[in-house]
């Protein structure tokens, strides 16, 4: 994504975080993952249909302000993509959520359900696997060892078994998700984002369940890599059961998360949003 469309607004705290605002139509919020940017959603941008496409850095990640562990939280997350459609006075929308900025479409849906025009969901539901706790736990906040983009490229697909992709696929997400310098590839967030993490992995469990039934009465949509290790069948069929009008695709040869450019997914996405109109 181009720099030069990248824009800031200030939070009521002060800080000073970082979205793009582009196109006309539907407003469409797109939330990024747990350790992930508003390039996370680089890969569907081409194939979306017309709409307002906005999306942002949560606090600490990419060109948005540190503001230490204790603010990386959902929570604050949730508030701060209020402050920014309120920013942009933009009284409904349309979420898309990846991972983590599911769990904050949910958390919308009970802190302003009046703002939804729907919730897409890209591979999270309401119960999370610890296996794939445990996995994200021995990366978040680190340094990858390798030095360069395409010394990473070549260990991603070990790194991230149940994608069959090809090498450059493997390349662009070296180079969206890690910055090449002198020293070596850098992450694009905090590094206290681990911390922040840390608390809520070692914290007890959260029933979000109802977070999920908030969601009643929305347009709904979810979206699973069919060897995802967050989310298990189990919980998309506990879903579909509460919400049996809940849109849904499979995405073959895709874990933990689908990239949003596959048939499957892209099949999702616009009939999502086809609903929300």
């Amino acid at each position: 994504m181009g720099a030069d469309m990248v824009e800031f607004f200030t939070a009521a705290d002060g800080a000073k975080l970082a979205y793009a605002d582009e196109g006309a139509g539907l407003p469409l919020l797109c939330l990024a993952g747990l350790t992930r940017t508003m390039g996370d959603f680089d890969y569907l941008r081409p194939h979306l249909p017309p709409v307002r496409l906005i999306r942002m850095d949560y606090r600490g990640r990419g060109e948005s302000a540190w503001t230490g562990a204790a603010s990386y939280t959902v929570l604050q997350e949730a508030q701060d993509a209020l402050a920014l459609l309120d920013h942009l006075g933009v009284s409904r929308a349309a979420v898309l959520g990846t991972s983590r900025g599911g769990l904050i479409g949910m958390l919308l849906a009970v802190l302003a359900n009046d703002r939804l025009a729907g919730l897409c969901l890209n591979d999270i539901g309401p119960v999370i696997e610890r296996k794939g706790l445990e996995r994200i736990f021995d990366y978040v906040g680190r340094n990858p060892f390798v030095k360069t983009h395409q010394a990473l490229a070549e260990r991603l697909p070990g790194a991230m078994p149940g994608f069959v992709v090809g090498a450059e696929r493997w390349i662009e997400e070296a180079r969206l998700h890690y910055r090449e310098e002198p020293e070596g590839l850098r992450i694009t967030y905090d590094p206290a984002l681990r911390e922040s993490f840390l608390a809520g992995f070692e914290g007890p469990a959260v029933d979000a369940w109802p977070l999920f039934d908030a969601c009643a009465g929305l347009p709904l949509a979810l979206i699973r890599g069919e060897n995802s290790d967050l989310l298990s069948m189990e919980t998309v069929v506990e879903m579909q059961a509460r919400r049996p009008d809940m849109m849904f695709g499979q995405v073959p040869d895709r874990a933990h998360i689908p990239f949003l450019d596959e048939p499957e997914s892209l099949a999702v996405v616009r009939t999502f949003l086809e609903a929300c109109k």
